[in-house]
């Protein structure tokens, strides 16, 4: 994959992009005190409670039938009280409603945490999504909690939630004085720009303000170090940027040739031929080549298949 002399770090100090899923999952989920501490920290930023104890757990749920598809939790953490989180980093929302996704990740969450038997008392479940993309404009606010509410704003269960944490209205905020950030705040600015070395005096100065994002920077710091874990995030990317080549070209030389068919079969080529590129390195997840490449996972148990034959 890479010779001895070959790196894809861009140099000795760089660190990874925490933006791209599969970074921001290594420095949560590195299994090391300061990952640990860090993603408790975070979490009990989002859910302003202090939380104790957190465990990260596998991240595919068993699938109930042999026909039904497998779903994948970036991080999947339960809490010491038993209720659940799957915590995601997105970067795009095309061909999907982000919303309608993540109502369905969060409702098979809570399936999955429900025992047979019971008397509804399932602990609550929750799903929370760094998106570095605007979900709502018309919305200001960086973190939006949804729940299953009356008109009148009163509850249901509280067993739902779905909250997102977008980046992108957190960026007006670079450069403000540290001490008139919020903690959410100064986590939001961290994931934005910890890879930036053009902001590295201010986002230290943030860094040193918390406790939870010292240990965040830390573990950024050993996952950083691992070559596995550029050769991941390259991949990622690269493939996200031929994907929006493709689309891009496309488009263009349908216009020029006026077939709209063009457009659709060009770039169904190019996802199915960067899949089964990234399949071959078998370094990304199902649910990251999926992402990367706009096909669905059962699209991709096909490619597979038909590539082991």
């Amino acid at each position: 994959m890479t010779t001895p002399n070959q790196t894809f770090r861009p140099s000795p100090t760089a660190l990874l992009n925490p933006r791209c899923d599969a970074s921001f999952k290594a420095m949560f989920t590195a299994g090391t005190p300061d990952s640990d501490a860090a993603l408790k920290d975070f979490i009990s930023t989002v859910l302003n409670r202090p939380v104790k104890e957190v465990q990260v757990m596998q991240n595919e749920p068993p699938v109930q039938i042999i026909t039904e598809s497998q779903m994948s939790f970036d991080v999947s953490v339960k809490f010491d009280d038993g209720e659940r989180i799957d915590l995601e980093m997105q970067t795009r929302q095309e061909n999907y409603d982000y919303g309608a996704r993540a109502e369905i990740q969060l409702a098979r969450l809570l399936s999955t945490n429900n025992r047979i038997g019971d008397d509804w008392g399932t602990p609550a479940a929750y799903q929370i999504s760094v998106l570095n993309f605007e979900f709502d404009k018309d919305d200001n606010s960086p973190l939006s909690w949804y729940s299953m509410r009356k008109e009148n704003g009163r509850q249901l269960s509280g067993k739902l939630n779905v909250i997102f944490f977008d980046l992108i209205k957190i960026h007006r905020l670079l450069g403000k004085p540290v001490e008139s950030l919020s903690k959410l705040e100064k986590w939001g600015l961290f994931l934005s720009y910890a890879d930036d070395e053009r902001q590295t005096g201010y986002i230290d100065a943030i860094i040193k303000s918390e406790g939870g994002l010292m240990s965040a920077k830390s573990s950024l710091l050993t996952v950083s170090q691992d070559e596995l874990n550029w050769v991941r995030q390259n991949s990622i990317f690269k493939a996200m940027e031929d994907r929006h080549a493709s689309m891009h070209n496309g488009i263009k030389k349908a216009r020029e040739q006026g077939l709209q068919e063009g457009i659709q079969q060009g770039e169904r080529n190019k996802a199915i031929e960067m899949a089964k590129n990234l399949l071959s390195m078998h370094v990304l997840s199902n649910e990251q080549i999926s992402q990367a490449s706009g096909l669905s996972l059962d699209e991709l148990k096909a490619l597979a298949s038909e590539s082991a034959n």
